[in-house]
């Protein structure tokens, strides 16, 4: 295998922290395989993001702050990053599986004649080959595989490896991956997104997320209090956001993000399929519902039977007060 080559996510020169991870596990691969790991950032901020990446123990990092790379585009940023592959030899390619990340992989992957594998979980060195560990149908089981061609993109899932840790900077050098603004097919010309600056729920450490048992958007501010008192973020179940209760953006489940963080907590969620697809492989589960009999105590770590409008308020002081506040 000639060498790794890690593609940094950033947003305003700050690497996001799938991306840090996704440098953690090209670290401990490159150790393995005794090969080289480069990294690489796009984008304006890609000056700053790459000197925080050259920390993580790359060998050296690309930053391609170029105009074509100016706002983001499947198109323009997969081809920047095989151009970065190329110039870097590279036969493995790791992205962390944010929206933005697993919408490059395919489109890398396409550029570079490779093999691509999404939302991988773990890994292991076999025989001088990686093999890695995804979940398929909808999380009902896993799937071990390889890369059959010489070049392979990997998209990991954020929270399932850890960051690697700070060490001497690598070199930063400046990289024109050759992509002209006019030879795309189609163009960014404007991203809107919210005001409001939240951790994104795939990144989140601590999710709290709220079902249909919290019976209307009015009494979400319970949800969101418990997750301020345990410095997490909030989620919802499809059935909320379909009921307008909540943004699409805060929706865990099959059709929404998948999460892993280390503490997941349900609040009147029956725990259909579609949602355990989404939550499962959160380290720590915990649930309130008052149905024994709802599935989501079958995956969860700690169960508690009662209704949410009496449990939330008191689990809220418990937190505060165990944290002094």
């Amino acid at each position: 295998m000639p060498g790794i080559l890690v593609f940094v996510e950033q947003k305003d020169g700050v690497p996001r922290k799938a991306s840090l991870e996704a440098l953690g596990e090209g670290a401990r691969l490159a150790k393995s395989l005794g090969v080289p790991l480069a990294a690489a950032t796009a984008g304006p901020g890609a000056a700053a993001a790459a000197a925080i990446a050259a920390k993580r123990g790359p060998a050296k990092v690309l930053a391609m702050e170029v105009p074509a790379l100016a706002t983001f585009s499947a198109a323009a940023h997969g081809r920047a990053i095989a151009a970065a592959a190329k110039a870097t030899g590279a036969s493995l390619v790791l992205l962390g599986a944010s929206a933005q990340g697993k919408d490059l992989a395919g489109a890398a992957a396409a550029r570079l004649g490779a093999s691509p594998i999404a939302d991988a979980t773990r890994s292991a060195v076999e025989g001088g080959k990686v093999a890695w560990v995804r979940p398929v149908y909808a999380g009902k089981a896993l799937a071990r595989v390889e890369a059959d061609g010489p070049v392979s993109v990997v998209s990991l899932r954020p929270n399932a490896f850890e960051p690697g840790a700070e060490g001497a900077a690598a070199p930063v050098e400046a990289f024109d991956p050759g992509v002209p603004p006019g030879d795309l097919r189609v163009v960014v010309k404007e991203v809107l997104a919210p005001a409001a600056k939240r951790v994104d729920l795939t990144e989140a450490d601590i999710v709290v997320s709220g079902g249909r048992g919290m019976k209307g958007p009015e009494n979400f501010p319970l949800v969101e209090g418990l997750a301020a008192a345990l410095g997490g973020v909030v989620g919802a179940s499809r059935a909320v956001v379909d009921a307008g209760w909540r943004p699409h953006s805060e929706q865990v489940g099959q059709t929404g993000k998948t999460v892993a963080p280390k503490l997941y907590v349900a609040l009147g969620i029956s725990g259909a399929i579609q949602h355990l697809a989404g939550m499962s492989s959160s380290r720590c589960i915990v649930a309130v519902n008052k149905d024994p009999e709802a599935p989501i105590f079958k995956v969860a770590d700690y169960g508690l039977v009662g209704d949410v409008f009496e449990v939330v308020p008191e689990l809220t002081k418990a937190v505060l007060a165990a944290k002094g506040g």
